[in-house]
């Protein structure tokens, strides 16, 4: 690379601010409901991105972090503790903004929150098919374990998308006392 070329990437790239903090509700919403939208593109009810934004800030536990270059979020990370296990979740960073280390950069961050809770372990859940996020995980140090995911959508969730309600099939071989 030609000297001067290099000497303006170089002043660029410290030109641009990063900061990686809380989620502030005033400054933040619109930007990453866009990114949200645009990452994550969910259609079922419960996962609007508003919606999400609500109930985490009615949880109140400071652990929704986004990562700014000067003032645009190009990145956010949600993650919670139950005082057992830590979870991440909502983690997404703008296309034009992977590839710069950001996405560890959350996930580290929010790994630090938690430990300074108390929390020996971090859980988080991908898609089956998204290997590509499989890989980013791995790479940081997490693995597949042997478990299965459950789930269920309660009553006055909301969500009308076909197969939201919970499947009528008995579990016949759980022991009685689950």
């Amino acid at each position: 690379m030609h000297r001067a070329t290099l000497c303006r990437t170089v002043l660029f790239e410290l030109a641009v601010m990063v900061e990686l903090r809380v989620y502030q509700d005033a400054t933040d919403r619109a930007q990453v409901i866009a990114l949200w939208e645009e990452v994550f593109g969910y259609s079922a009810d419960h996962n609007a991105p508003s919606l999400v934004i609500d109930q985490k800030l009615r949880a109140g536990d400071a652990l929704f972090f986004v990562c700014c270059e000067s003032d645009r979020v190009v990145g956010t990370i949600m993650s919670g503790y139950d005082g057992h296990r830590g979870w991440l979740y909502s983690l997404a960073v703008h296309p034009l903004a992977r590839k710069q280390g950001y996405g560890e950069r959350l996930v580290r961050h929010a790994e630090s929150e938690l430990a300074a809770r108390g929390c020996l372990k971090v859980n988080l859940q991908i898609l089956e098919s998204n290997k590509a996020v499989a890989t980013f995980y791995e790479r940081l140090g997490y693995c597949v374990e042997p478990r299965v995911s459950m789930g269920r959508r309660l009553p006055g969730s909301g969500d009308d998308t076909p197969g939201a309600e919970s499947h009528p099939q008995r579990m016949s071989n759980l022991p009685p006392s689950i």
